[in-house]
């Protein structure tokens, strides 16, 4: 990525971080087109948009830790700075090192003048030259007003240049909005580049450089979630997952045990995400990621990691059945793993937390100055910090159906991956007809063989798991309605269960417990299992996260 440091940023006015009033500080000598610039030249689609990865280089870090350090799945260390323990304890101030606002409104200062300089009628050869990049510029707009209001609560949603301190006063002066808000505003704004191609700058330091970009219908997914516009989010995942040029079938790595025995596992977990905000490999090229010193043993942290698996997420992890389908010719079995007398406390029940995860003792001097133990975390990598990955992109579309009204597909997604023979086995025929085309997939791509439940990835063979099963009311209940809402929440838990499992280390842990509970008008959803991740709840820290106002970082 030395490319990305050798090209300042072409719409590059950034922000102050000193107060609320001066959060956009519109004097800086990174400044490199006039204000009255426009872009109307092929080679500025090329500088504008990496210039705009670049500030999205200086989030990208943060924004992932906000996700999940103030979420019950880790937990600081001893050795963790100062500022990550108030961020995990919610104690964080207007001096928090993770709390720069003015970063997030960088980025989109850059996508205003971008938009509103972009000389969209431009064209070559009957083609506009500017398309592809506007749409991508949209995006990474709306994306990263999506993360500001995610963590910050109410923001103040400005959509043209700064480019003076009167125009930069009078911005942070309006009215603050909602993520509600923004999330309706930019539904309606990136919908009509849904079908506009990304760019494609060839490979840049060996990665794809369309991975770089935000996928216009994940994003219209996620956005129509936080609004309550659940079958419009499903379909959008849908369309993305199914489409006809670019399918998305689940067919993941996993890890698993290698025989009934229970005695060696075969690990191929992992996956590239789907995209992600790349990341320089030394300091000399650019911004460089953190999160490997931050969780993983490294020379540069002498082996003090700040950050490990909490005892939430080793509950969690132990709590689920994995089991194995053995078939002969005559006979199937579903064979259950012991929780007891295993190669490590790690491999009982799921075993992603296995895979991803190892820990070990050195035999260190007492007076050296590296740590005594060895913390990795094979997620946590320096090239690049995700924004999509397959997996999760299912288990939200899994969300919306459920929440549409569809839980009993919502959970073949879980437990059996959807086919249509899957679909018509195990949803029945009333909730077919009415999901309709939002469970409709290529039976020629989406075959059985090619499919696979987003819980087998670390359990097994989880479609024959007699233990992970549909929920259903103890008795005959008076409708299918009533059936259907007792379904939903239940469902929804399994879910959010599974996001955990799978998400892990991901940055998103914080939001998924926050829009389940503000979904359910329940803050105790969050509160509970965040106060309870060190294995005993904290009253203190519970009391405090009933009130929503307290999830929110100060806006500066």
């Amino acid at each position: 990525m030395k490319y990305l440091s050798k090209i300042l940023c072409a719409l590059c006015v950034i922000f102050g971080s000193v107060s609320c009033a001066d959060m956009m500080d519109i004097d800086s000598e990174l400044v490199e087109f006039d204000k009255d610039h426009d872009i109307n030249a092929p080679s500025d689609t090329v500088y504008s948009v990496l210039g705009i990865i670049h500030k999205m280089q200086v989030i990208a870090d943060r924004t992932s830790l906000l996700g999940e350090v103030r979420a019950d799945l880790v937990s600081p260390t001893n050795a963790a700075s100062a500022d990550l323990k108030r961020l995990s304890s919610f104690g964080f101030d207007e001096e928090n090192t993770y709390n720069v606002p003015a970063d997030y409104y960088a980025v989109i200062n850059n996508c205003n003048y971008f938009i509103a300089n972009a000389d969209t009628l431009l064209a070559r050869r009957g083609k506009k030259v500017f398309e592809k990049e506007f749409a991508a510029v949209k995006t990474f707009r709306a994306w990263t007003y999506m993360q500001l209001a995610m963590a910050y609560g109410n923001v103040p949603l400005v959509l043209q240049p700064i480019m003076t301190e009167a125009e930069a006063r009078k911005a942070m002066e309006q009215p603050r909005v909602s993520i509600t808000d923004i999330c309706n505003f930019f539904i309606s704004d990136i919908a009509p580049h849904v079908d506009v191609d990304f760019p494609d700058y060839g490979s840049i330091g060996g990665r794809v450089s369309k991975s770089f970009f935000i996928p216009v219908r994940l994003l219209l997914g996620d956005m129509c979630l936080w609004t309550g516009r659940y079958a419009d989010a499903a379909k959008w995942y849908h369309d993305y997952l199914g489409h006809k040029d670019d399918p998305h079938v689940p067919q993941f790595s996993s890890v698993s045990w290698t025989d009934t025995e229970f005695k060696n596992i075969v690990n191929s977990y992992g996956e590239e995400p789907l995209s992600y905000i790349p990341m320089e490999l030394d300091r000399y090229s650019g911004v460089v990621s953190d999160l490997p010193n931050i969780y993983n043993s490294t020379k540069k942290n002498y082996n003090y990691f700040q950050l490990m698996p909490s005892k939430g997420i080793r509950k969690l992890s132990a709590d689920q059945t994995y089991c194995v389908l053995q078939k002969t010719d005559t006979k199937s079995d579903t064979i259950y793993a012991p929780k007891e007398g295993l190669l490590s406390s790690l491999a009982v029940g799921d075993l992603r937390l296995y895979g991803n995860y190892s820990i070990r003792q050195l035999n260190q001097d007492k007076y050296s100055e590296f740590g005594s133990e060895s913390q990795q975390i094979s997620k946590i990598v320096p090239n690049y910090v995700p924004t999509y990955s397959l997996a999760m992109v299912y288990l939200r579309y899994a969300e919306a159906l459920n929440r549409a009204g569809y839980p009993q597909s919502a959970f073949a997604v879980l437990k059996y991956g959807l086919n249509s023979d899957n679909i018509g086995e195990y949803v029945d025929s009333v909730e077919i007809k009415a999901a309709g085309n939002l469970i409709a997939f290529d039976p020629l791509v989406f075959t059985e063989a090619a499919t696979k439940g987003i819980h087998s990835i670390g359990c097994g063979n989880s479609e024959a798991n007699a233990y992970y099963t549909l929920p259903m009311p103890s008795q005959q209940l008076a409708t299918y309605a009533d059936t259907v809402a007792y379904q939903i929440p239940l469902v929804e838990d399994l879910i959010i269960d599974e996001m955990a499992l799978e998400g892990c280390f991901g940055g998103s842990r914080f939001y998924d417990l926050m829009r389940v509970a503000l979904r359910r008008n329940d803050m105790s959803y969050l509160a509970r299992p965040i106060s309870e991740r060190e294995g005993v709840r904290d009253d203190a820290l519970y009391t405090l996260l009933l009130d929503k106002n307290n999830w929110y970082l100060p806006l500066r």
